[in-house]
């Protein structure tokens, strides 16, 4: 299976749409809540799509959607799903990497997201992925459920390949 990341665009509305009906019960983007999110915020999303072959069409897997706010360097996971029939497969890593990556060229020093408190397999792959516990947030989704608010900071591409800036 070749698997693509990529920006998405406003022909993923569709498809975003679906993922984000199978993937979630509640708490759910609507189709102009998506249309928004793709085309006016200051933000990115990105997917992560099987390549289509011969006989098989491109198909959305995930997505992940990163929102900037003017003169600010955190950014905000807002929104970030696998298809529940890929959940455990890398894939959630490989989306979340290019997400961190789209971060830093946007100027990012920190990524911050929330996520709910009983989605140990997110707070799983957050935890790996070096972020870490910030604050609890008691009934923050619409059924009650609590969510804790996580932060990594990014490493700069000097921090990355081990130089330092000089002041």
């Amino acid at each position: 299976m070749t698997i693509q990341l990529r920006r998405a665009t406003g022909h993923d509305l569709d498809a975003l749409f679906r993922l984000e009906q199978s993937a979630f019960t509640g708490d759910r983007f609507n189709r102009r809540q998506l249309w928004h999110l793709l085309n006016r915020a200051h933000a990115e999303t990105w997917t992560l799509e099987r390549a289509a072959a011969a006989l098989t069409p491109a198909r959305l897997l995930g997505y992940g959607t990163l929102l900037f706010r003017h003169g600010s360097t955190r950014a905000r996971l807002y929104s970030f799903c696998v298809h529940p029939e890929f959940r455990g497969s890398g894939l959630g890593r490989q989306l979340l990497e290019a997400l961190e990556g789209a971060a830093r060229e946007h100027g990012s020093d920190r990524l911050g997201l929330e996520v709910r408190a009983d989605n140990r397999a997110a707070l799983a792959l957050y935890r790996r992925m070096g972020f870490r516990l910030e604050r609890w947030l008691p009934e923050y989704y619409e059924d009650g459920c609590a969510a804790w608010q996580m932060a990594k900071a990014l490493e700069t591409r000097a921090m990355a390949d081990g130089s330092t800036a000089q002041g």
